[in-house]
């Protein structure tokens, strides 16, 4: 089995964060967003990974420290690694066949802004898998439509009129992927783009046309990482699994504390200082910051930042961030002063 994990944008949604660092190396619960969508993957297919396939952006964006990481974790998970770039933003089945000499077998493809939750098993009579998540506002995203038998008939971007309520997460199985890298070859070399870019739909609709049965396969949670907002909430909801779960050890042996109160959950990185302060419930801190004279609760701090005087409730906080002051609800982005 494969992964193939196209990561190249830079996430606009997501600034100033991702000014800095890439969308999906921004850290969740202490971990980037990609390693921890990985990792989840990993857990639901409960199989052997031979290979992790990622496609980067530009090099001067997507550098050597990013690369290691990717490898780092690769390996960590007994796959090789493969490191692929699209040098152009040009859409989703553009960067799927930026990694064409990684698309053969069983392979799962995942795109990186997103963190989910789900314990399934593979249908063995699927040509390939669609990962659905029922939503209540169906006409905001693109859902599946199901035949009788529950087969994926079509895909159907943001219906006015009801088509169903399994919204695409974006994530797919397929027991041969080289079948989608031939339709999306097709898609290249027929300039068949939608909204000016290649898509990985119109692949699969040809796959469809030639009588490929598709499934679909629903998660519990479906936590997005567009933007502040939803990022901040994806945070509180992944530490109230962690935490269930058990399975990580979530503050730091290295705190150092002086009067102050962690109400859990939350997860706090190696040597990190709280003098004077309430952290919780809900809270994210990285390594190496110094909180004082402050409570925050339900917010995302990364690493080697400093607060003082602070009341903060929603908030993200980047990298090296030096903040001193009584907002309530803020996102700050890294190397930042405020005083």
């Amino acid at each position: 089995m494969k992964i193939i994990v196209p990561m190249a944008g830079r996430g606009s949604r997501l600034r100033p964060h991702s000014l800095t660092v890439p969308k999906p190396l921004i850290p969740v619960a202490g971990q980037p967003i990609v390693h921890r969508l990985v990792k989840d993957i990993v857990k639901v297919l409960n199989q052997p990974i031979d290979e992790i396939a990622f496609v980067l952006g530009d090099p001067a964006w997507f550098g050597d420290d990013v690369v290691t990481s990717l490898k780092e974790l690769a390996t960590s998970l007994g796959a090789k690694a493969s490191i692929y770039r699209q040098d152009q933003p040009l859409g989703t089945g553009h960067a799927i066949m930026c990694a064409k000499e990684s698309l053969s077998g069983p392979a799962v493809i995942a795109y990186a802004d997103t963190l989910i939750r789900a314990n399934f098993k593979l249908d063995p009579a699927a040509d390939a898998v669609i990962w659905v998540k029922q939503v209540d506002k169906p006409e905001a995203f693109g859902v599946v439509k199901l035949n009788d038998n529950n087969e994926i008939v079509e895909l159907v971007e943001k219906p006015k009129d009801f088509v169903s309520d399994l919204a695409v997460i974006g994530i797919y199985y397929f027991k041969d992927v080289s079948v989608l890298k031939q339709e999306l070859q097709h898609v290249l070399d027929n300039n068949i783009v939608n909204g000016g870019e290649y898509q990985i739909n119109d692949g699969i609709k040809g796959m469809m046309a030639k009588g490929n049965v598709f499934k679909t396969g629903q998660v519990d949670e479906w936590m997005d990482c567009g933007n502040k907002a939803v990022t901040v909430e994806t945070n509180t909801r992944m530490l109230g699994f962690l935490k269930t779960d058990g399975e990580e050890q979530m503050i730091a042996s290295s705190v150092k504390k002086n009067n102050a109160t962690i109400i859990e959950p939350c997860f706090i990185g190696e040597h990190v200082v709280l003098n004077n302060a309430t952290i919780g419930p809900n809270v994210s801190i990285g390594d190496h910051c110094i909180i004082e004279n402050s409570s925050i609760k339900n917010s995302l701090i990364q690493t080697n930042t400093t607060i003082k005087n602070a009341d903060l409730e929603d908030a993200m906080i980047g990298n090296h961030v030096n903040y001193d002051g009584n907002f309530k609800t803020v996102s700050i982005g890294d190397y930042s002063v405020l005083e």
